[in-house]
C-alpha cells in the first residue's frame, strides 16, 4: 500500500478510550496516538460491517475503543445500545468480513486505508461525533490531510442545465488555479462538472464516493474518477467492493460537508442531496454558498430557498475565497465599480451635460448642468484634467 505523507498534527477529539483520534505522533509526541496493527485491522473490519454514519453503532465504538468492539461482535458479546435486530445484521456482515483480504484488494489498487491516529488522518472529521468514519478508504497519491486544508465541495444537481454545467466548471478551475482543492461526489451534472474544471485548472480535486474506491460510481465516470485519482484522491468509507445505496450517498454528504471548509451549491431542485450537504454544512459550523440562477428554472429553486434562508450568495471564486480563506483573502472587485461614481455630485452633473455625440459650449454646458458657466468651466478643467472631456476651440466633448 502506498504510505501516507506526514503532516502537521491535527486536533484532539474524544475518543472514548483515552486516545485521541485526528493527530500525528508529533502531537502528543512519539508514536502513543498512531493506531497499532490489531487498532487498524478491527477499524478495517468494523468499515465493512458498520454503515456509515450510524451514530449508535459509531458511539458504541468510540466508548469500547474498535478493538473490543470487533471482539464483541465475533464473540457475540451484544452491548445494550445496540438493539437485537441491528446485533444480528452486524453479526452476520462481520461473519463475511476478512480485513486482510480487504488491505490485499486495496493495496492491489493502489489503494489504502487511513484511521483516525494517522499523520493523514483530517481532524475536522472529529466534528461528526458518533457518526465520525471509524476509518477512509484512499485510492491516490496525495495526502488527504493536506488537501482538505483548503478544500470546498461544489456540489449540485445531477440533471443540472448547461448554465449549471458551465458555472460548476468555471468555478472549480478557478478555485483550483487559485490552489484551492475542489471535492465533489463525482455523480453526473455540477459534481462531474466540478471534477473537470479543477482538473483543467491544473489542481486537484477529491471525489468523496458511495460506493468502494475499487471501481468507483457511477461507472459512465471511469475516465474521469481516474483522472481524479491521478491528479487527486478518490475517498471512501466502504472497503472495496462496496456498492452504493441511496443511504450511502445520503451520508457521504455528510462526509463531504465535514471534510470541507465550505459547501457551493450551484443548482438544485427544492429537494436535493446537494441541499442535504449545505444542510449538514451549515450544522458543522462550515460555510455555505450558492449560486444563483434564473426564477424560471425549476433546478435554482432549491438554491434560492438556501439564499433566503441565509446562505452566502457568490458568482466566482473570489466571492467563495473571501469566506473560507484566512484573514486578508479578499474578493478583488476591481473594475465592478464605474470611475464616474467617484466623482463629486457637481461634478457628476456637469459631466452628464457634455453631449455624448457632440460638443457643446461652456454655457450650454452650464445651463443643463443647472450651474453657472464659472463654475461649470471650473469643473471642465479638471475633468479634462482627469481625461473625462476635451476642448476644441470653445467647445468642449467627452474624450474616446
Amino acid at each position: 500500500m502506498c504510505a501516507p505523507e506526514a503532516h502537521d498534527p491535527g486536533s484532539p477529539g474524544d475518543r472514548g478510550d483515552g486516545r485521541a483520534p485526528g493527530r500525528c505522533p508529533a502531537a502528543q509526541g512519539g508514536d502513543a496516538l498512531r493506531p497499532t496493527d490489531e487498532e487498524r485491522l478491527a477499524r478495517v473490519a468494523l468499515s465493512a460491517v458498520v454503515e456509515p454514519g450510524d451514530p449508535v453503532v459509531g458511539g458504541w465504538v468510540a466508548q469500547h475503543g474498535p478493538v473490543e468492539a470487533w471482539r464483541d461482535l465475533q464473540d457475540g458479546r451484544r452491548d445494550g445500545s445496540v438493539s437485537r435486530r441491528r446485533w444480528e445484521g452486524l453479526r452476520h456482515r462481520a461473519g463475511r468480513t476478512d480485513p486482510r483480504a480487504s488491505l490485499a484488494e486495496a493495496a492491489a489498487c493502489g489503494g489504502r486505508f487511513v484511521a483516525p491516529g494517522d499523520p493523514e488522518w483530517p481532524s475536522q472529521l472529529d466534528d461528526l461525533g458518533a457518526a465520525a468514519p471509524v476509518g477512509l478508504w484512499v485510492r491516490g497519491t496525495a495526502s488527504l490531510r493536506l488537501l482538505a486544508v483548503r478544500s470546498v465541495a461544489v456540489v449540485g444537481a445531477r440533471a443540472c442545465t448547461d448554465y449549471g454545467a458551465w458555472v460548476a466548471t468555471d468555478l472549480a478551475r478557478s478555485l483550483a488555479a487559485r490552489g484551492w482543492t475542489v471535492a465533489s461526489g463525482a455523480a453526473y451534472g455540477v459534481d462531474g462538472a466540478a471534477h473537470q474544471g479543477a482538473l483543467r485548472g491544473g489542481g486537484q480535486t477529491v471525489a468523496v464516493l458511495a460506493s468502494g474506491v475499487d471501481t468507483g460510481y457511477p461507472a459512465g465516470h471511469a475516465g474521469l474518477l481516474e483522472r481524479v485519482r491521478a491528479q487527486g484522491l478518490m475517498v471512501s468509507e466502504l472497503p472495496p467492493g462496496g456498492h452504493p445505496t441511496r443511504h450511502r450517498f445520503l451520508q457521504r454528504n455528510r462526509l463531504l460537508a465535514a471534510l470541507t471548509r465550505g459547501t457551493v451549491v450551484v443548482e438544485a431542485a427544492p429537494r436535493s442531496g446537494a441541499l442535504a450537504t449545505a444542510r449538514r454544512a451549515a450544522a458543522l459550523g462550515r460555510h455555505v454558498m450558492g449560486v444563483p440562477g434564473s426564477v424560471l428554472s425549476a433546478q435554482s429553486d432549491g438554491v434560492h430557498q438556501l439564499l433566503r434562508g441565509g446562505a452566502h450568495l457568490v458568482s466566482r471564486a473570489e466571492e467563495v475565497i473571501e469566506l473560507v480563506g484566512a484573514m486578508g483573502e479578499l474578493a478583488d472587485v476591481a473594475g465592478t465599480t464605474d470611475p464616474r461614481d467617484l466623482l463629486t455630485e457637481p461634478a457628476g452633473r456637469v459631466l452628464g451635460a457634455v453631449p455624448p455625440g457632440g460638443a457643446a459650449a461652456v454655457e450650454q454646458i452650464a445651463a443643463d448642468a443647472g450651474c453657472g458657466v464659472a463654475g461649470a468651466q471650473a469643473v471642465l478643467l479638471e475633468l479634462c484634467a482627469l481625461g473625462y472631456v476635451e476642448r476644441s476651440g470653445e467647445s468642449w466633448s467627452l474624450r474616446r
